[in-house]
């Protein structure tokens, strides 16, 4: 039974194989026939066999797989049909196509950038498509409810918009650059193509109006997505805000209106596709029941039954379902076809057999499986997706932030002048209003002078009466007195006269006529005197009385004159009354609003302010948050190399200190840079862009640094290799506590990258150090060398006079009171040595001058060192020596002050400087005149130096003192028992230090003794004890017969009280 089930499973597999290698036969002709270089259009059997095929495999990685090897480069038109068959295989293949299509995300990004740049026919084109692509990807990616064909019910579009506004507001937009890809593709296809008939029916014009079928189906369902969201937006927000959307919909739908009446029309898309009327008008989202009249635009692809000619190799079609399962009677059918082990054994009982279940059953778990399989790549992929998507958006919603920014800059100018201009008007309007006041002081006058017109009238009214009372008597009198004819009629005369000069007087100045009133009346009293003398003489003249009497009918004719023109100037005041109030009506109008209007301008103002101020906000914390990200990723990146110092695979791993060197002074080069933009962060905290691209750099090149530094020490011996692989720890660590004070907004602006420098150059000396010596450098070239060592032994003072400045202004910052004095004491006394030793090394450099034109003749410079070297070997070790002492003094003093070393550090880095520079001073006057000026001056800076050293040593131990705690010993409370206890124990920790003192003794002096191994020195030469020696500290560069000056002797330990140590520091 197990070989039957053995052949069986066998031949499952083989069938299996069969049917792979048919099924990718038959994908790799379809795309090969549907994407090649040719100017025709895709056919469609061959597109409609690549799609099936995503639906059997259920994915797109077989097309992929061929589609990579296309020669995209090559071939514009080759670019085009691919972008065409990635479009209809997005749209109509297995859903699953979108997530392996997403993974290639960055080819089709590359294949529109190198169309985008050549000048092709199909250039332009495949740019265009691929973003289009590219875009299609990122929507749906993003927005997974939506299909990637676009057919989606309304009920589903609500439940993709959901019922937050923002997101309904944020896929309109998306909706809106949909769109936008797509019909700047076809207008693009549309503009280089003569749109008339005959050209639409060629097929190099087919080759590019084949993909605007696609670009026709994404157009339709994109506008009736667009009116959706809009009416739901207008439904929640103000048309106000809205006026931007209705802008750009409005925009596009003339362009779909223009593109789908183009394309209706050609005779090439009336065969296969129906492409739908837009209305003339686009919808008024302003009226919530215009979405009644709404229709949605639908597309219809005819079914063509269109025969097919089969190619040589595509006899066999794509079976268009899964025949994995025969049935029953497909079985019945060929009963010819029996296998050969029925034949054989016989069939199985009743044609059924339980293997073929468990068969079965196990496929369906093996496809279950790599669903599972795919499913779980495909989420990890999706994951990826999602954030490099959150990237973009990120990056681009800061592109969009800092154009906002701008816009907002520009909006804030505009409303600023708009604010002068309002106040411009203000100004007007206060003018305008001043005028009005004017005139309504010149109306008051006016009213005045019209009341005083109308008294001037009654007065005028009441003479009259009496006047013709006295008309009346003197008609009485004419009667008797006739005889005085003349003489009444000269009165008349006269009155008239007079009654001529008042209507003049009258309308010239209506002010004067009460005077002329009053003097009438005067000349009337005087008449009526007259006239009662003549009354005798007036009675008998009749005829003198109807003259009379008709000159007072002229004076009521004058009197209706002047009350008619009374009446108009009242009639004019009226109408200026009304006019002046209409005007100080609209003035106050004008004011209210101007006053609306300025309030409206202060708040949008203000508005416009604080959305600034939230933007600048916005800005640096999302530049903080990227600094963050970098710090955390530089964080990573040194750790990973940190953690290869203990990593025994990397044992094996060497390399060369040449290659450590040029590494460490990359490293020191991006410090510089580091500091550089840091101080411009902080100057500038909108733009992180120096500084991120600096701890980018300066993270990479410390974990080189670190990495090479480890593998250095793997070939280096012993005690360098402890020292470099310390300090590559010991950079890691400053490096990471760089990075943290980096990463904090509290800590960020005191984050110094000093100390990083410093171990880097520990790691540089320490490289150059484990450079072979001697061996590369030729006799020729000592002279050279010497220079080279004198001027880098003084470049290392002034470095190091330049930092214990640097720590002073530090130490004035950070400390104060006894601790302030302590270090400036401390950092005074080294600079001072450290001046002492500059001189010391410019009078051991004249000194060597004079040697060497003294001692040379006529040989050369190099001519003298070579002939000289054991002498001159000596120069350069001293000038080391110096140079190093100098480094490690400054690290010790900065040590000190930051609390972190120790004194005796100190101490003992004071006395290996006296060594060093009594060192280069008997290497100098081993050739020297003893009765050389120089040398004197080389002996008085040599003892000046000492002097120097033991005041570094004096306050050393003076701030020493003073900042240690001593305790009083207080033994008033004990018992006999308890201190004798006490002394007991105080007794042992006497022994334990004295034990560790004598270890420590005898590892010196193996210490010691190895270095004079090393230097070549006899060991003769030492003298029994503690390891002191009486030879000198470097023999090597210098004569054996020399004897070393009491100067150069290490001092001894000093002897520490019996008493247990305590913390130096508070």
């Amino acid at each position: 039974m197990s070989s039957i089930s053995r052949v069986k499973s066998k031949r499952t597999e083989v069938r299996l194989g069969a049917e792979r290698d048919h099924f990718d036969k038959q994908q790799l002709s379809s795309i090969s026939k549907a994407i090649n270089s040719t100017e025709t259009p895709v056919k469609e059997k061959h597109a409609r066999r690549i799609i099936l095929g995503t639906h059997r495999e259920k994915g797109a990685v077989t097309f992929w797989s061929y589609a990579l090897g296309f020669p995209f480069p090559s071939s514009s038109i080759l670019c085009w049909k691919f972008c065409h068959v990635l479009h209809k295989i997005l749209r109509d293949g297995h859903r699953n196509v979108l997530q392996d299509c997403t993974r290639h995300y960055s080819s089709l990004i590359d294949i529109g950038e190198i169309w985008g740049n050549l000048h092709d026919r199909y250039g332009q084109l495949v740019s265009l498509y691929s973003r289009l692509l590219c875009t299609k990807l990122k929507f749906h990616t993003k927005r997974g409810d939506i299909p990637a064909n676009l057919e989606i019910n309304d009920d589903d579009l609500e439940r993709a918009a959901g019922t937050d506004i923002n997101n309904v507001f944020q896929l309109s937009v998306e909706v809106f650059d949909y769109m936008d890809t797509e019909l700047q593709l076809a207008e693009t296809v549309l503009r280089q193509l003569n749109t008339s008939i005959a050209i639409s029916s060629l097929t190099s014009s087919q080759c590019r109006l084949a993909p605007l079928i696609q670009v026709i189906q994404d157009c339709s369902h994109l506008y009736h997505f667009a009116v959706k969201l809009l009416f739901k937006l207008h439904a929640c927000l103000p048309a106000d805000t809205l006026q931007g959307h209705r802008d750009r919909f409005h925009d596009q739908f003339h362009k779909l209106k223009s593109f789908f009446n183009k394309t209706r029309d050609m005779t090439y898309f009336k065969r296969l596709i129906q492409i739908p009327k837009l209305p003339d008008s686009p919808p008024n989202f302003l009226h919530a029941a215009s979405l009644a009249k709404h229709v949605k635009p639908v597309v219809v692809i005819p079914d063509m039954d269109e025969p097919e000619q089969q190619d040589d190799d595509d006899d066999e079609p794509e079976p268009l379902i899964d025949v994995s399962n025969v049935t029953t009677s497909s079985l019945q059918a060929q009963p010819q076809q029996m296998d050969i082990f029925d034949q054989a054994f016989g069939p199985p009982n009743g044609g059924f057999d339980d293997r073929d279940l468990q068969i079965e059953s196990l496929k369906r778990d093996l496809e279950l499986l790599r669903a599972e399989l795919e499913r779980v790549k495909a989420e990890a992929q999706r994951y990826i997706t999602q954030l490099k998507s959150q990237i973009n958006s990120l990056e681009a919603e800061l592109e969009e932030q800092r154009a906002q920014k701008q816009r907002a800059l520009v909006e804030n100018e505009q409303l600023r002048m708009e604010l002068e201009a309002t106040r411009h008007r203000n100004a007007e309007h206060e003018s305008l209003q001043t005028t009005f006041i004017e005139a309504e002081k010149r109306a008051q006058a006016t009213e005045q002078r019209y009341n005083k017109l109308k008294e001037k009238h009654t007065e005028l009214v009441t003479s009259h009466a009496e006047l013709l009372r006295k008309s009346a008597d003197t008609v009485k009198m004419l009667s008797a007195t006739q005889q005085t004819q003349e003489e009444v009629e000269r009165t008349k005369h006269q009155m008239t006269f007079e009654m001529e000069r008042i209507k003049q007087d009258s309308d010239m100045k209506l002010e004067e006529q009460r005077f002329e009133m009053e003097k009438l009346k005067r000349e009337l009293e005087e008449k009526i005197a007259e006239m009662t003398r003549i009354k005798a003489t007036l009675q008998s003249s009749t005829k003198t009385s109807e003259q009379m009497n008709s000159s007072m009918t002229a004076l009521q004719a004058e009197k209706e004159r002047l009350m008619r023109s009374v009446s108009e100037k009242e009639a004019e005041l009226s109408s200026l009354r009304q006019a002046t109030q209409v005007q100080q009506s609209s003035l106050q109008q004008e004011r209210d609003r101007t006053s609306r209007e300025l309030g409206e301008l202060q708040g949008k103002l203000k508005e416009k302010t604080s959305q600034e101020e939230q933007m600048k906000q916005k800005l640096l914390e999302e530049q903080f948050a990227l600094l963050q990200g970098t710090i955390t990723e530089a964080e990573t990146i040194i750790q990973d190399a940190v953690a290869k110092l203990d990593d025994p695979l990397h044992i094996r791993c060497t390399s060369s200190p040449d290659y450590l060197i040029s590494r460490a002074e990359a490293a020191l080069g991006s410090i510089d840079k580091v500091k550089k933009g840091h101080a411009d962060y902080l100057r500038n905290m909108s733009d992180a862009g120096g500084l991120l691209r600096a701890l980018t750099q300066f993270s990479h090149l410390t974990a080189d640094t670190i990495i090479n530094g480890s593998a250095t020490a793997h070939m280096a011996p012993t005690d360098h290799a402890d020292k470099l692989t310390e300090n590559c720890r010991g950079c890691g660590a400053q490096s990471l506590q760089f990075l943290k004070e980096m990463k904090s907004k509290t800590t960020l602006q005191r984050a110094d990258p000093a100390t990083i420098r410093i171990i880097i150059q520990k790691i540089l000396h320490l490289g150059q150090e484990l450079r072979p010596k001697g061996m590369d450098v030729r006799q020729e070239e000592l002279g050279d060398l010497v220079d080279k060592e004198m001027a880098s032994t003084s470049a290392a003072i002034e470095e190091a006079v330049r930092r214990i400045d640097e720590m002073m202004n530090q130490a004035r910052k950070d400390t104060t009171g006894i601790k302030l004095e302590v270090n400036e004491r401390i950092l005074n006394s080294c600079t001072d040595l450290m001046k002492a030793i500059r001189m010391l090394v410019i009078s051991s450099t004249d000194l060597q001058k004079e040697i060497v034109e003294g001692g040379r003749g006529a040989a050369t410079v190099r001519e003298f060192y070579a002939k000289n070297s054991r002498w001159t070997e000596g120069l350069i070790s001293a000038a080391k020596a110096v140079g190093w002492g100098a480094t490690e003094m400054v690290e010790s003093a900065d040590k000190v002050v930051l609390h972190t070393g120790k004194y005796e550090e100190l101490i003992v880095c004071s006395h290996e400087i006296a060594a060093s520079t009594a060192q280069l001073v008997a290497a100098s006057k081993v050739k020297a005149d003893r009765h050389s000026r120089k040398l004197t001056v080389l002996q008085q800076a040599s003892r000046h130096v000492n002097e120097m050293a033991a005041n570094v040593v004096a306050s050393t131990k003076t701030g020493q003192e003073h900042l240690e705690e001593k305790d009083t010993m207080d033994f008033s409370g004990m018992s006999l028992i308890k201190l004798k206890k006490e002394e007991m124990e105080s007794q042992v920790k006497v022994l334990e230090l004295e034990n560790q003192l004598g270890n420590e003794r005898l590892r010196l002096g193996e210490l010691r003794k190895k270095h004079y191994e090393l230097a070549g020195v006899p060991l003769e030469q030492f003298d029994e004890g503690n390891g002191e020696t009486s030879s000198l500290v470097n023999p090597v560069s210098m004569s054996p017969k020399l004897s070393k000056p009491s100067l150069m002797k290490k001092p001894p330990l000093a002897q520490k009280p019996n008493i247990p140590p305590k913390n130096v520091f508070k």
